[in-house]
């Protein structure tokens, strides 16, 4: 170290001891900041212990209406439940008369994985998805009245008005008082419910105007990937008049406390979803609870909400409710949404995740429109990754070629910029060799940074395709090749055991694709050194190897991502590289560096203003030479 670096260090340290000292409070300040502290700390403290008696007292109300003073429905405490079943051609649910809930939804045209994962032969599968069974969710209503309370669940309802869509579900507490119950399921996957009491008004304090619903569910898992499928499984819910919000997927979420109303809570699993709508709103602080099973359990996570709903004890207004036990399709969502009778906008589709608000809109407006467009003609899901990847990449072709000649340029000026920089080989002596490299570059008509911005907008696609792939449920169980299904990984290898970062076994699809990205990033990697001038390439062999390392650190990602993805990865890397190579073969240096020539007479004739990164370059080094001017002067008149 030597003496003027000691001096610019101590000079620094003088500089921040005074400014510490004089910005030091005064004795005054000192006092008036501590209490101001203390009575902030007051303030939260007494917050605190308020927010804690309103959830202890909300607790209790709600764990006293849980008990069982359902002695007012004598009659309706015992019987025999009998299941009755809505049907459509798309849904069939059960009806128990015991708790008056759906007990199971089965959805139709669907592939059964979950038999399969639980060891049953493929024979004994159905051509469908069970989303639940009486085993799986519980449904209950609560109602605090003012000697008796209600639950639903101890409740056995008597049947009427029965349909292959439709039935009423009536529980009897004698003189003509009632509680009934009406479904009515819609030509698709929603289910409309009203809950009415009858002739019970006296039995209601003046002050009940709510029903609590406690909804449970252990969600169970229907693919083969359990822990791909469980990053896609989340509790979600709408907050009114705003948008949606998911409980963590990667941990246990107990009893969060959503402070905004909601106008939808839903159980959602990577391709299918049983999601509750409320007429007049789900109150404010909902609690909800998401926990994470066990991988051989055979669900992948339980969830539970705990809700509160409008309820109007004179019976003039029934509590509405709507049910959805169907597909995450994006379209079919959205057409679904147009059947609620409550005139909201729900916003169903945002069950499907498209990405961050910039992939969302590529997705929304681009690949949705495209896919929805292949699949219209039946075409294979693998024919349809590949004839997108082969549209995007001839709407991107244009900034690919602009930037792979960019760096054509720039490989056949490199003899050039050799011999006029060779002097600049000191570390000391770098600024003016980028300088120099600038000032030939704007002479020869080459932008260097050309071709940086291309390539990065290919970027946002690839991450677009990334939140788009796993999420569309047109891949589920479409083969193609020797993929079995597209929508999970599809394993070369199986082995008992996991083994720590790879899993239980070898996904074929995601081996291609980080072969590919090898191969791809040596081909970048080779162009990169041919158009490196001096000793660049070893500066960059650091980058280097991270390039090549990256491919490495994918493979531990995406082994247990969905074939769809890493089939579209790697067909994406093989065709930009037989772009890259056919740009290459097509490329003739002589006639480039002809024209390079041709730009840098027109340009030494007609000198150009440098502007862009060779000014700044410019500048920074007239700054440099200032400077080194000026420690000279220094020295000079020190050493006199």
């Amino acid at each position: 170290m030597d003496k003027n670096t000691v001096i610019g260090f101590v000079l620094i340290a003088a500089v921040l001891i005074g400014f510490s000292w004089w910005n030091k409070p005064s004795e005054e300040q000192i006092k008036a900041q501590q209490e101001q502290a203390e009575k902030l700390a007051a303030e939260q403290k007494k917050a605190a212990e308020e927010r804690k008696a309103q959830e202890k007292k909300q607790a209790e109300a709600i764990e006293e209406a849980k008990k069982d003073t359902t002695a007012l429905f004598h009659q309706a405490l015992s019987g025999t439940a009998q299941d009755i079943v809505l049907e459509n051609d798309s849904l069939q649910l059960t009806v128990s008369t015991k708790g008056g809930t759906v007990t199971k939804a089965f959805i139709k045209g669907h592939k059964n994985n979950y038999a399969l994962i639980k060891g049953s032969k493929p024979s004994d599968t159905e051509q469908g998805v069970t989303l639940f069974d009486e085993t799986e969710q519980s449904l209950e209503m609560i109602i605090e009245g003012k000697e008796h309370n209600i639950r639903t669940a101890d409740l056995y309802f008597t049947p009427s008005e029965v349909t292959p869509k439709t039935v009423t579900l009536t529980a009897n507490a004698g003189e003509g008082r009632q509680l009934v119950m009406t479904y009515r399921l819609g030509d698709d996957y929603m289910l409309h419910y009203s809950l009415q009491a009858v002739g019970m008004e006296s039995l209601f304090s003046a002050k009940t105007n709510t029903l609590i619903i406690d909804w449970q569910d252990k969600c169970r898992q229907q693919e083969r990937g359990f822990s791909f499928e469980n990053r896609y499984a989340s509790l979600t819910y709408k907050e009114k008049d705003s948008s949606t919000d998911n409980l963590s997927e990667a941990g246990d979420v107990i009893d969060e406390d959503i402070e905004e109303a909601l106008d939808w809570v839903a159980f959602k699993n990577q391709f299918f979803s049983a999601m509750m709508i409320a007429k007049t709103d789900f109150a404010a602080h909902s609690k909800l609870t998401s926990r994470l099973m066990q991988k051989e359990s055979g669900y992948l996570k339980q969830y539970h909400a705990l809700l509160e709903t409008s309820f109007d004890p004179t019976g003039k207004q029934p509590t509405q409710l709507e049910f959805y036990y169907g597909p995450n399709d994006f379209q079919l969502l959205k057409d679904v949404e147009k059947e609620s009778e409550f005139g909201k906008d729900l916003e169903m589709e945002r069950l499907v995740y498209l990405g961050w608000p910039l992939f969302r809109v590529i997705n929304r407006w681009f690949t949705l429109y495209v896919f929805d467009w292949l699949t219209g003609m039946h075409l294979n899901m693998g024919i349809v990754l590949i004839l997108i990847t082969l549209l995007l990449k001839f709407i991107t072709y244009p900034l690919v070629k602009k930037s792979y000649m960019n760096s054509a340029k720039m490989r056949v000026l490199k003899p050039k910029l050799d011999e006029a920089t060779k002097q600049y080989d000191k570390p000391e002596d770098q600024m003016q060799k980028q300088q120099a490299m600038m000032q030939m570059y704007s002479q020869y008509g080459v932008s260097p940074m050309g071709g940086c911005l291309p390539m990065l907008i290919q970027m946002p696609i690839w991450i677009a395709m990334f939140n788009f792939v796993p999420n569309a449920i047109q891949l589920r169980g479409e083969s193609f090749l020797w993929i079995d299904d597209l929508s999970t990984y599809d394993p070369v290898f199986e082995w008992s055991n996991n083994v720590w970062l790879i899993g239980d076994h070898l996904s074929l699809t995601c081996i291609l694709f980080c072969v590919s990205n090898l191969l791809y990033s040596w081909m970048t990697m080779r162009q990169q050194r041919d158009q490196m001038v001096g000793n660049q390439a070893q500066q960059m062999k650091m980058f280097q190897w991270m390039m090549f390392l990256m491919p490495v650190m994918f493979f531990f990602i995406f082994n247990d991502y969905s074939a769809g993805l890493n089939f579209y990865y790697f067909i994406s890397l093989f065709f930009s590289a037989a772009i890259m190579w056919t740009l290459r073969k097509t490329t003739n240096d002589e006639k480039l560096l002809a024209i390079l020539e041709a730009n840098y007479k027109k340009n030494k004739d007609n000198p150009k203003k440098t502007t862009g990164l060779a000014a700044r370059l410019e500048a920074m080094q007239r700054q440099q030479q200032e400077m080194q001017r000026r420690r000279e002067e220094l020295e000079r008149r020190k050493g006199r």
